[in-house]
């Protein structure tokens, strides 16, 4: 099984057109748009990062709307030093400017702890220390049976005690999206025992903080979206619309990433990377020029219908 196939396991893709959708392809919402581009500082953009970071751009200017950057520093053995620093200055030499300050993770640890320290007191959530292979043994699914426990555990990870399943939602791009109902319903981890925050709690408590109305990013989270719609549901919290990209991908199953050493992409010359990004989201190609002109022509002619609909698509030689 791919990691792909891995991370997107049991779930269905209507093909039905989007609802959401105004005949002009802007959405419909009360609230100002608010988008971002949340990279973790493992290493240096690539290809696909610059598809993340261009697309969630385009969609969010083509919207009149705030396009925000946080950097997502709170997995400190796979962080790279010095990548937060250059991820900024690639996105600065690709005309990508993004509005208001930078928000670190790194900086929400205490807001973090609050927040479980709360769920913890509510007996929202609990500790669990069963082990992967335990959990194997329970047919790869957590039965939830730390929850029942007397006495219950006072370490270990952290589970949310989730009361508020969701197995369907709607994608802007991939239509409608169903997911394993166990899935959906698992108890899942919000902290790790190794002491680190887990992604799904700390980018739903900053996508609420940040007001964040869409989030755009690469299709490989697509069912990570039913465990975060979850939390803003548990939490109280607007649920943002969701858009997954195509992954770009350099043999079925493999997507470009940082570790599996994907190339960095030109900062001295960025005009054939923008274009080359376009092109694979089906975007028009722009003249070259200064980043800035090309980027305004870009969102001038955005048009999301002209994005490929499929979650991967891999890359001829030499991109």
């Amino acid at each position: 099984m791919s990691d792909i196939d891995s991370v997107n396991k049991g779930f269905a893709v209507s093909p039905q057109a989007n609802p959401s959708l105004s005949p002009n392809n802007s959405i419909s919402n009360d609230k100002p748009y608010v988008g971002r581009f949340a990279p973790s500082p493992s290493g240096p953009l690539h290809f696909g990062s610059l598809i993340a970071a261009l697309g969630s751009y385009l969609r969010a200017r083509a919207e009149q709307g705030q396009w925000l950057v946080r950097i997502e520093d709170i997995d400190p053995p796979r962080e790279v030093a010095g990548a937060s620093t250059l991820i900024l200055k690639t996105l600065e030499a690709y005309g990508l400017h993004w509005d208001g300050a930078v928000l670190y993770q790194s900086t929400r640890l205490e807001a973090y702890q609050a927040r479980l320290n709360s769920l913890l007191a509510q007996h929202k959530a609990y500790y669990c220390q069963c082990t992967r292979k335990q959990i194997q043994a329970m047919g790869g699914t957590y039965d939830g049976r730390c929850a029942l426990r007397t006495p219950k555990h006072d370490s270990g990870a952290i589970r949310i005690h989730n009361t508020q399943a969701i197995a369907r939602f709607h994608d802007a791009l991939q239509g409608d999206i169903e997911v394993e109902p166990e899935f959906a319903a698992e108890d899942f981890i919000i902290k790790r025992r190794d002491g680190l925050y887990a992604y799904q709690l700390a980018v739903v408590m900053d996508d609420a903080l940040q007001g964040i109305t869409e989030v755009v990013r690469g299709a490989d989270l697509l069912t990570s979206s039913a465990r975060q719609a979850t939390l803003f549901r548990l939490f109280g919290e607007s649920t943002p619309k969701w858009l997954h990209l195509p992954l770009a991908c350099a043999q079925p199953g493999m997507k470009l990433s940082k570790q599996n050493h994907a190339p960095a992409i030109d900062i001295k010359s960025p005009q054939a990377s923008i274009n080359a990004a376009l092109a694979f989201l089906g975007q028009a190609p722009c003249t070259p020029d200064r980043v800035e002109t090309m980027l305004a022509q870009a969102v001038s002619q955005f048009d999301l219908s002209r994005i490929p609909r499929q979650q991967e698509i891999i890359l001829p030689p030499g991109i």
